[in-house]
């Protein structure tokens, strides 16, 4: 299988490694195909893919390792007959993780009542916490937040997930729209696939209606405003001596939270903001080259912020998302400006489609 067509890059590698990982059958094997997964994340930004097919393939491999720590660490545990999948969220839902992620997860099984729905999260709640720490032995920071299966609050039955996702959408409170951002952006990575399509099919038949949450989530996306001067320049935060741009806070996110909320808005399928963008952004009045052109900022932002990290890597430091004019080179300095430009265009969109 080619992920990344003919680029220049063979994923001979990477094809291999997933390979070998698919028939793994001990954690301590993982453990070591963990390491190698990050040596080809780190050899993909050499291959000359772009931002977007970068962030896919990374994205990938850590499916294929996430996906083996859950069936190995099933097998050991004595789970319960019910049905069970364990799904991905946020940008791990979306398939668009860089060189340095935590985890994002969460636990669905299926319940014939309250009664039993709490039996069977004291059983699953064990296996779960056990994955979560084997993912974080693997590389995949725990979340600060608590987003992952191992917290009670998401491991839950089928109709408790579906009570969740209503009330977010139909009683928008803060923390409603912050779960949102992150949930909406749900994918099935192992068990039974098919307990996901309902909840996929209840945002199609709800989303489109709520007129007063997609207008919070709108008011939500405009809140971090790209940092663009007067002259049209980027102007960069100051701490101390040094001079950055939050890539992410101030970028990239913008372009996720806009297609995120069209997509909702049409009830698109897929939690990927590019497919969100393909399928919702002409229907929310985008032309075809605005969707093209957003999808190609964003990608390049991707590319400045995975170049980024990778340096810091090199360099023994911790990655982040804060990005030094001093490490762009006058070519990058005008897709870094191009970039929020057209992130400052997608919120000017929000602003004039929900009248904020």
């Amino acid at each position: 299988m080619n992920l990344f067509g003919e680029s220049g890059f063979s994923v001979n590698r990477a094809q291999a490694l997933a390979d070998k990982i698919e028939i793994a059958d001990s954690f301590e094997s993982l453990l070591i195909y963990a390491e190698e997964a990050r040596r080809i994340d780190e050899s993909f930004l050499g291959s000359g893919l772009s931002g977007s097919l970068t962030t896919y393939g990374i994205s990938w491999l850590n499916d294929c390792l996430a996906a083996r720590v859950v069936a190995l660490t099933a097998e050991e545990a004595r789970l319960p007959a019910a049905n069970w999948c364990w799904i991905s969220l946020g940008s791990e839902g979306r398939h668009e993780q860089t060189l340095v992620t935590d985890q994002d997860n969460g636990l669905i099984f299926s319940a014939s009542d309250e009664h039993e729905a709490t039996l069977l999260r004291n059983v699953f709640l064990p296996f779960a916490q056990k994955v979560n720490q084997r993912l974080a032995e693997c590389g995949f920071t725990l979340c600060s937040g608590d987003i992952m299966a191992g917290n009670p609050a998401w491991c839950r039955s089928e109709d408790e997930w579906k009570g969740l996702f209503f009330d977010w959408i139909h009683k928008p409170e803060p923390s409603a729209l912050l779960n949102a951002s992150i949930f909406f952006d749900v994918r099935p990575l192992y068990g039974d696939f098919s307990l996901v399509a309902p909840l996929r099919e209840l945002l199609r038949k709800w989303a489109p209606n709520a007129e007063t949450f997609l207008r919070l989530m709108a008011t939500n996306a405009l809140a971090a405003e790209p940092p663009i001067g007067f002259t049209g320049d980027v102007v960069m935060e100051k701490e101390g001596k040094e001079k950055f741009v939050d890539i992410k806070k101030y970028g990239i996110r913008i372009f996720v939270d806009a297609a995120r909320i069209m997509g909702l808005a049409h009830g698109v399928d897929s939690a990927s903001t590019r497919t969100r963008f393909l399928e919702a952004g002409e229907k929310s009045g985008m032309t075809a080259l605005d969707v093209s052109a957003a999808l190609q900022a964003m990608s390049e932002l991707q590319r400045l912020r995975l170049n980024h990290q990778l340096r810091a890597i090199g360099e023994g430091k911790t990655p982040d998302n804060h990005l030094h004019p001093d490490e762009l080179s006058t070519y990058d300095e005008a897709v870094l400006r191009e970039g929020l430009k057209q992130a400052k265009r997608l919120q000017q969109r929000l602003k004039l489609s929900y009248r904020i």
